[in-house]
């Protein structure tokens, strides 16, 4: 950056005007920054030369935003640093981090530019006490080392081509799924057989020694497989077993091991026969052999193919070679042998089509005899003198029946009127009523001055009893 400074000058009023006239300019040697421009030097500056740093601190001020990221301080007596885990790495941690807790973090200082501020961009984050863990998985490397348990010289190569593959893992996770997935991708015919372990925790360890026991005694595999997905140093500490190695150095099978990612080592990838870097690769591993053998069919079979275009194009220059005459000549021969053939097919097809022009002449003459044995007019005309004759003895049938209910409706009525009341009535006899209405059927039931009813044929007639005279009838 240029800028013009006036600058003073000793002298006199002559000197000034000479200034004024001819001023000088002068280059200013300071660089003025912009705050964006300074701030992403330093970032950048701080991004290559601290990275992969451990940093040890207490938890402070731990938020979890709603986009899991996971934002905290981290302080001791004398300082304290902002540090972030963005979602990926949180989503990996194998603890709850909380505030108060020692912690040790990896990851490399940057700048965030909004706010000018330093902070830890933490890749992985583990508990304190997990420094202990590191001291005895060194101690323990080196002792079995110093045993020969690492020594090439003892590790057995894997079959070129296994029947089956036995696996050690847990039969929930999607370790199991990835391994089938893959090893049946590039090896349809590959068996597996699964030893259902724990993979972390206590009594893992003897767990998967004791599946490795089981695939040697049993001898259905033709190679072993332990396997589990990536976790903390704690999570693979039954992987860093000495039991367990020893375990692995006595199988008279081979040994693949498949724990954790893809930068997690363990004994017990020291002490296999072959360590593979994820499950999957150990299915790629085990089936690679296989898988070869099918590529190198494939690259047979594109030979094969470019050979037959060549000797098809050899062919037919070959072809062209040929003399016309011997061509027309050959050409002739085959045509006049299909003329012939076109001929026998004709006859051929003439005498079918007769033989069955014939057989379905008789089958139409055999179907019209049949319909016209089955004429519907014929039936209809029989169907109807039926119904007539039907309708005939239903009505003499009706009329007799009507002509015996009168009959004996006469005969009830007859019977009926006899034992009528008003029949005997009729003959001259009356009924008799007290006050009542009740029927009198005795002088017993009458009093002197009582009024009665007494019904005769055609009516009644009130009256009122003047005298009673009492008589003895006697019954026959």
């Amino acid at each position: 950056m240029v800028s013009r400074n006036i600058q003073q000058f000793e002298g006199d009023a002559e000197q000034m005007g000479l200034l004024f006239e001819a001023p000088a300019k002068v280059e200013d040697t300071r660089r003025i920054w912009r705050v964006g421009d300074l701030v992403t030097e330093a970032r950048s500056h701080l991004e290559r030369r601290f990275t992969e740093l451990w940093v040890e601190g207490e938890i402070s001020n731990l938020r979890v935003a709603p986009s899991g990221h996971i934002y905290f301080t981290l302080k001791d007596g004398d300082a304290q640093l902002p540090a972030v885990l963005f979602r990926r790495q949180a989503s990996l941690l194998r603890f709850k981090p909380q505030d108060g807790l020692q912690v040790l973090v990896r990851g490399k200082i940057t700048i965030y530019e909004q706010r000018g501020q330093m902070q830890l961009l933490g890749e992985t984050m583990e508990p304190l006490g997990a420094g202990s863990l590191q001291l005895a998985f060194e101690q323990l490397k080196a002792k079995l080392k110093a045993r020969g348990l690492f020594e090439v010289e003892r590790k057995r190569p894997l079959p070129l081509y296994p029947k089956c593959v036995g696996i050690v893992t847990s039969p929930s996770g999607a370790v199991i799924r990835d391994f089938v997935n893959v090893a049946h991708r590039r090896h349809p015919g590959l068996g597996v057989l699964l030893y259902p372990a724990v993979v972390q925790g206590e009594g893992a360890a003897a767990e998967v020694a004791a599946g490795i026991a089981y695939f040697n005694k049993m001898r259905e595999a033709d190679v072993i497989v332990i396997a589990r997905g990536g976790g903390s140093l704690e999570d693979l500490a039954p992987f860093n077993s000495e039991f367990l190695a020893e375990a692995i150095a006595a199988s008279e099978l081979p040994v693949v091991s498949a724990v954790g990612h893809e930068t997690d080592f363990t004994i017990a990838d020291f002490v296999a026969d072959l360590r593979a870097p994820t499950p999957s690769a150990a299915a790629e591993l085990v089936t690679a052999a296989q898988y070869r053998v099918g590529e190198q069919v494939d690259e047979l079979t594109l030979r094969l193919e470019r050979g037959i275009r060549y000797r098809v194009i050899q062919a037919r220059h070959a072809l062209e070679r040929v003399r016309v005459e011997q061509m027309t000549v050959r050409l002739t021969g085959m045509i006049h042998a299909r003329q012939q053939r076109v001929d026998d097919l004709s006859l051929q097809i003439e005498d079918a089509l007769r033989r069955d022009l014939q057989w379905y002449g008789d089958r139409l003459r055999y179907a019209q005899n049949a319909l016209a044995r089955q004429d519907v007019r014929h039936r209809v005309r029989l169907m109807r003198e039926r119904v007539g004759r039907m309708q005939g003895e239903l009505a003499r049938a009706g009329r007799q029946y009507v002509g015996r209910r009168q009959e004996r409706l006469q005969a009830l009525q007859g019977k009926l009127g006899a034992l009528s009341p008003l029949g005997v009535l009729e003959r001259g006899y009356a009924l008799v009523f007290d006050a009542d209405g009740k029927l009198v059927s005795g002088v017993k039931d009458l009093k002197k001055g009582q009024t009665m009813t007494i019904r005769l044929a055609d009516g009644k007639v009130a009256s009122t009893v003047d005298r009673i005279d009492a008589e003895r009838i006697d019954k026959a």
